[in-house]
């Protein structure tokens, strides 16, 4: 009872002080009752009926829900206080078991206008629709304060941490990887691989749904999808039964931004910079039962790039060893997009229908000149010149259709639930390139072309069934059945300066048919102490079978595996400011389609990769503990870690034996790698208008395994390092409408078992103006501009070999930005829905 009345007279004194200060009527308004509510502490007690109010709250632009905004409910004649409530956080609420009379709300919320509405009558058992109510900002300075509205940056939930994207002022015309360089725990290097606490095997999901988009490059499919699409980022490191078990390091999922009103409307955003420019549309149409989405995206890419390969390869005790000195320049340029179509149908009050068609377009394409030097002992070799043109192009289409029936239900816990969910996915992935081999005066001497076509499939079948035993506990259980088909074909052509290309005899024409089942069940059970102590356990059990096959030499002996996935999240609330988690899981990361294809790709004749289609899965051990606080302006998370990985999926390099000079690298089951971490993020909220957020982390890793001596026999090799990285963000908004934000970040020395990989910073900073309408916005964002570029060094030794391989990234950009929102919405009913991934998404 005393949470209760403290938590009311918090609502009351703050709707109250902004009345005040924004002219509007000093009304209170109170908390969310639960549904059979024993007193109203203010006011006479609550009526007792069983008519409904319900409506929602958006701002006057009308481009965005009122999160949590108050609604008071007064009796007309008396004008006492007789009920209230909190929107959720799309501003849908319902007001119910109130007597047949006249009534007048008052919908408030800090840092906008208080609206009262007179004259709401209401019969016997009405159900009242009040549509949708408009609250227009407020900011008013009193004393030299600022009263305004501010979105935390990031939420803190028992599972997982939140972060609201859309609150980043710098995102206009960047893409996904802009976002994610931002996200506690996450770090992006200078190619966009994404990692999570040093772990660079996570699952990537798009609305709680895995997306063939993301099952090429990742880093290019990352940089498909506009910063202005994401609504919020969540990193789920201890991921609860229902999830899939893949992903070692843990998931990232990017929810993007999506529209319940009612009408239609449309969303132009686009930048244009020294390095890409893009160009979005994000549409919706919605009118009664049926809702209709669109959005799409297009991005050009045009930048140069080099490299440095110094190398020196061991023949053996007596012979000279070999240095391999090579310079490449190059030139990318690239097209890609993703366009969405999105359906959703209310079957009933209590079922309804989603569907949707995800379409992803990729075309890079890199030329190389690479001069290449060997010096074997004292002599040296004759220059050679190589120029190549590298090709990766793919298309991808994601297909789903999901159905949601939920039951009536008593109270305000959770409600029971059943849904399944279909999806489909096809991405066509091709790697070519076509080499033209020069002689000492440039002169053509043979032409060398590798084809490489990947196909990969997916179908999935999952049906999930949620019940509440109490009001504190709920039962989750489902199964998902996952068909997976990999078929890749390459083949490698050889050509003089005019001749006919031909098929390469020391190189045979190669296949990989590589078909995947996953059978999977789960159980999960929630419990909430009346001590706020939360306990989400369950356990998923998946079996794989896999069937495989090669070109030429049939079929591939690959064991059947099945693995048993537990997980437990504890939370305990030590006051209402204050929370600490302790988590253990247990993950898998199977190896993608990149690392089982057996095409050797030697675009590079002197820094070769090939893939392995005899790889395990690596199983991961993980436990975390957590601890977060608001500490006045401040918010502040700290995570400690330990993950153990067993069968550890890494590249392992050697020297080749069929070209002198060179290294090619396969990807093995290495042994076991160990890390301890930590991780501090902390948020300051200096005034309403400026924050600042910091992001620490620091990580051991010892990692162990087998690698070649000189004579290639297999000998015991492991290595260890401290890794660590920083970040430091600042956001300001002034008046009338500009905004400014910067951002610096460190990430340090990465360790590897045959080596490691330098650190690197980055920084921008970005400026934007609203237009005077809120319907629109230009900015300006700068990346990395004191400098062209900087080089980004690997360095890697062994018995067999030692490299240092030098790639220079041109990523001083300068991009001009805008966007424009056309058309006019009205309110619709917000429900939720399942995804194949099995957790809940608003729609």
């Amino acid at each position: 009872m005393w949470l209760r009345t403290t938590v009311y007279l918090f609502l009351l004194t703050t709707t109250v002080t902004f009345a005040q200060l924004s002219g509007g009527t000093p009304s209170p308004s109170v908390p969310a009752q639960s549904s059979q509510p024993s007193t109203i502490p203010v006011g006479e007690t609550s009526s007792k009926g069983n008519a409904k109010i319900s409506g929602y709250v958006v701002d006057s632009t009308l481009t965005k829900a009122v999160e949590y905004a108050n609604i008071a409910v007064y009796n007309t004649a008396t004008d006492k206080l007789v009920d209230g409530t909190v929107a959720d956080d799309k501003g849908k609420f319902t007001l119910t078991k109130l007597a047949p009379g006249s009534y007048r709300l008052l919908v408030s919320f800090l840092g906008y206008n208080a609206k009262p509405i007179d004259n709401v009558v209401i019969a016997k058992g009405q159900t009242k629709d009040m549509g949708v109510i408009r609250l227009s900002a407020s900011t008013r300075t009193l004393n030299e304060v600022t009263v305004a509205g501010t979105k935390a940056l990031v939420e803190d939930k028992v599972d997982r941490l939140v972060y609201n994207a859309d609150v980043d002022l710098a995102a206009k015309g960047g893409d996904a990887t802009d976002i994610l360089k931002k996200v506690p725990m996450l770090s992006v290097d200078l190619a966009g691989n994404v990692s999570l606490q040093g772990s660079s095997n996570v699952r990537v999901l798009i609305n709680n749904k895995p997306s063939s988009i993301l099952a090429g490059n990742l880093a290019d499919a990352l940089r498909q999808i506009p910063a202005d699409l994401i609504k919020t980022v969540e990193v789920i490191t201890s991921p609860s039964a229902k999830y899939d078990a893949e992903g070692s390091g843990g998931i990232i999922n990017i929810i993007t931004k999506k529209n319940t009103l009612q009408g239609l409307h449309l969303d132009v955003d686009g930048g244009s910079g020294n390095r890409t420019s893009t160009l979005g549309l994000n549409g919706s149409f919605r009118k009664g039962k049926l809702g209709v989405s669109l959005n799409g995206n297009g991005r050009g890419v045009y930048n140069p790039s080099g490299s440095d390969l110094n190398q020196t390869t061991f023949l053996g005790e007596s012979i000279a060893p070999v240095r391999t000195r090579q310079h490449s320049d190059g030139f990318d340029k690239g097209l890609f997009g993703q366009y969405a179509l999105g359906l959703d149908y209310d079957i009933a009050k209590n079922q309804s229908l989603t569907g949707g068609v995800r379409f992803g377009v990729r075309n890079l394409s890199r030329d190389q000149h690479l001069a290449t030097s060997l010096l074997k002992g004292d002599i040296v070799g004759a220059p050679s010149r190589r120029d190549v043109n590298s090709q990766d192009l793919s298309n991808s289409v994601d297909m789903n259709i999901d159905y949601l029936h939920t039951y009536p239900g008593t109270g305000d816990g959770p409600q029971r639930e059943l849904s399944i969910s279909t999806q489909y996915s096809q991405n066509h992935l091709t790697n070519n390139f076509d080499a033209n081999n020069l002689d000492t005066l440039g002169i053509l001497t043979t032409r060398q072309r590798n084809l490489n076509f990947n196909t990969s499939q997916e179908f999935v079948l999952q049906v999930d069934y949620q019940t509440p035993i109490s009001q504190a506990q709920q039962l989750e259980f489902g199964a998902k059945e996952t068909y997976r088909r990999v078929n890749s074909q390459y083949q490698y052509l050889l050509a003089g300066p005019t001749s006919d290309y031909v098929v390469d005899s020391q190189r045979p024409d190669g296949s990989l048919l590589y078909d995947q089942n996953i059978g999977a069940a789960y159980l999960s059970y929630t419990l909430t102490t009346h001590n706020k102590i939360t306990i989400k356990a369950g356990t998923r059990y998946e079996y794989t079978s896999i069937q495989a096959s090669a070109g030429g030499q049939g079929p591939i002996s690959i064991p059947n595996y099945g693995k048993l996935v537990p997980s437990i999240n504890l939370s305990k609330k030590l006051n209402e400011s204050t929370t600490i988690k302790l988590a253990y899981n247990r993950r898998i990361q199977r190896p993608n389609v990149q690392d089982l294809n057996p095409n050797f790709n030697a675009a590079n004749p002197y820094n070769v990769s090939i893939g392995n289609p005899y790889l395990k899965p690596e199983i991961t051990d993980r436990i975390e503990f957590g601890y977060s606080t608001y500490v006045k302006k401040t918010y502040l998370n700290l995570t400690l870690y330990s993950r153990l990985n067993r069968d550890d999926i890494q590249s392992i390099s050697q020297r080749s034996d069929t070209l002198i000079g060179a290294v090619v690298s396969r990807r093995s089951n290495i042994g076991k790698e160990y890390n301890y971490g930590t991780n501090l993020f902390a948020t300051v909220n200096i005034t309403p208008r400026w924050s600042v957020n910091t992001n620490i982390d620091i990580m051991y890793r010892y990692i162990s395994g087998l690698a070649l001596d000189v004579s290639g026999l297999s000998i015991p090799l492991s290595n260890t390092g401290v890794r660590w990285g920083g970040r430091f963000d600042t956001q300001i908004q002034f008046d009338k409408g500009w905004a400014i934000q910067a951002n610096l970040g460190y990430r340090g020395k990465d360790i590897a078992l045959q080596g490691y990989r330098i650190g690197f910073a980055q920084y921008s900073l970005g400026a934007r103006k609203a237009f005077t309408n809120k319907r629109g916005s230009i900015g300006l964002a700068a990346e990395n501009f004191l400098t062209n570029g900087m080089g980004f060094t690997s360095v890697l030794n062994s018995a067999q070999f030692n490299q240092d391989f030098r790639q220079y990234i041109y990523n001083s950009s300068i991009r001009l930005t805008f966007s424009y929102k056309i058309g006019n919405l009205n309110g619709a009913k917000v429900k939720k829905g399942k995804s194949a991934s099995g957790e809940e998404e608003n729609s």
